[in-house]
């Protein structure tokens, strides 16, 4: 069950638009990597967590490993790994060296259990975390009411500005009307304009 809240937020790109709503997922939990192994070792009952821990453990360092050897790597159901690299401008190929290279990018392109997860998912819609906040906040101090319009703009007053800002009403990669974010687990995020995408495109 995905918990999600409602925003009224502005198109970035035309803020002389009137606000829309949208929707923002909620994070319930996060599983560090040994809550993880345990639920996977309680799923087959062959492997102990420690097993299933180490083996993924393990999986890591050699992913690194191929994917600083220049390798891409297909973990079948799991997706596609492979790198790119980012790079500062030379004024020309003779004067460019390793060290215009300025930083590693991992990609990830995600394999077929990840398809279509709009279909498998349900949704439910609960307050925002700052509509919590504000709740308990009320509760303790003994208030009647609670100003939610205020409360969600003032979740929402320091959302960092999208770095590749999306059009929601006119998407150029043909989404949908969609600039949702997620509420981090404890904390109201908000969430910036995301496009959608299927994932990095490996040659």
């Amino acid at each position: 069950m995905i918990d999600f809240s409602v925003y009224m937020m502005r198109n970035p790109l035309h803020p002389e638009l009137p606000e829309k709503a949208y929707a923002k997922n909620q994070v319930s939990e996060i599983w560090p990597l040994e809550k993880f192994a345990k639920h996977i070792a309680d799923h087959n009952g062959v492997y102990s967590r420690g097993t299933v821990k180490g083996v993924l453990a393990d999986s890591c360092e050699c992913l690194v490993e191929q994917l600083l050897d220049g390798k891409k790597v297909e973990l079948g159901e799991l997706g596609t790994f492979g790198i790119s690299i980012s790079s500062e401008g030379a004024p020309s190929v003779k004067e460019f060296s390793a060290k215009n290279i300025k930083a590693v990018n991992i990609l990830f392109a995600p394999g077929p259990d990840f398809e279509n997860l709009i279909n498998r998912a349900e949704f439910n819609l609960v307050a925002s975390r700052a509509a919590q906040v504000a709740t308990l906040k009320a509760e303790k101090a003994g208030d009647d009411t609670v100003d939610l319009a205020a409360a969600k703009n003032k979740g929402t007053s320091t959302e960092p500005a999208p770095e590749e800002p999306t059009d929601p009403d006119n998407t150029p990669t043909g989404g949908s009307d969609n600039t949702g974010g997620s509420e981090d687990s404890g904390t109201d995020t908000g969430g910036s304009e995301n496009p959608d995408s299927e994932g990095p495109a490996f040659s």
